[in-house]
């Protein structure tokens, strides 16, 4: 109880605590950005292959995963992928075990990717922020869920344009129980019951508009689910928002990624990390946002 009120009382304890909790959620996220993927990927080979009742005709994978026959989210235990060292606990604190062990596996001395604490850092910051915009509320408590949610979803999307059902569906239903249990975000039930089916068939119409129009597809069905996600969190009136600021975004660092890295333009790019991004601004800078539009484009 003690802890409770000092949460409740002291801002700089909240703040703190939720660093040191995105922080440790974030080495998590590590875990279920590499593994996820995998594990949808042998679940629908397994599915294919008994559908049309065959062995499994492809090779085995080079990935490490291929040598483990359970793999999930909690087996095998963390090693490193050169030398199969198990990771000790205290060669796992998030950022500081990098940092100790001067970015290597204590065993073999390879390289630690910096990916990994920079995700556990940034994700310790993101949810240090959450927790200062709202105060140790139980609404907090769902917006570092949401918050953790999108992070996982912009780095799995990033790497295999995929954002998993598995994660935006459960986000989705979430976001309208927040807001069926009326937890102070300011969103109705019907504003975001609204905001989940228009955030879902504004992005199917123009999917479909695009692909009778160009005969390509401009995203994926995962894009549809999120961006109605959003609107279940933030409801319907974010979706306009959310969907110029994500475009914005993306236009701009595809042009760079054009322009300064000679990416091929015929390539496509991943739409998630965007909208994800864009939700979040939203979510902190909402009515900042809405505010200047109202007074500059509407006044």
């Amino acid at each position: 109880m003690a802890i409770i009120e000092l949460l409740e009382t002291s801002q700089s304890f909240l703040v703190i605590a939720s660093l040191v909790l995105g922080l440790l959620v974030g080495s998590f996220l590590n875990v279920v950005i590499y593994r996820m993927p995998i594990m949808l990927q042998r679940d629908w080979k397994q599915q294919c292959c008994e559908y049309l009742e065959i062995d499994d005709p492809s090779p085995e994978s080079k990935d490490s995963s291929a040598k483990h026959e359970i793999f999930n989210l909690q087996h095998p235990a963390s090693h490193c992928p050169h030398c199969n060292h198990k990771i000790k606990p205290w060669e796992n604190v998030p950022v500081i075990s990098y940092i100790v062990l001067g970015g290597k596996c204590s065993s073999c001395k390879s390289k630690i990717s910096l990916r990994y604490p920079s995700i556990e850092f940034a994700n310790g910051v993101l949810s240090a922020l959450v927790a200062f915009t709202f105060g140790a509320t139980w609404l907090t408590l769902a917006l570092l869920l949401f918050t953790w949610s999108l992070v996982a979803l912009t780095l799995i999307d990033f790497d295999h344009q995929l954002l998993p059902d598995d994660i935006t569906i459960p986000l989705l239903w979430l976001g309208i129980l927040v807001n069926a249990l009326d937890l102070g975000f300011g969103v109705s039930l019907y504003d975001a019951v609204i905001g989940a089916i228009a955030g879902y068939l504004v992005l199917w119409t123009f999917y479909w508009v695009f692909k009778l129009a160009t005969g390509k597809e401009g995203m994926g069905y995962g894009d549809f689910k999120l961006l109605a996600a959003l609107g279940a969190w933030m409801g319907w009136q974010s979706l306009l928002p959310i969907i110029i600021l994500s475009s914005l975004v993306g236009a701009v660092f595809g042009l760079l990624m054009i322009v300064a890295m000679g990416r091929d333009k015929s390539v496509p790019m991943s739409f998630g990390p965007f909208l994800a991004g864009a939700g979040f601004i939203m979510l902190i800078w909402g009515p900042q946002i809405s505010s200047f539009y109202i007074n500059n484009f509407v006044s």
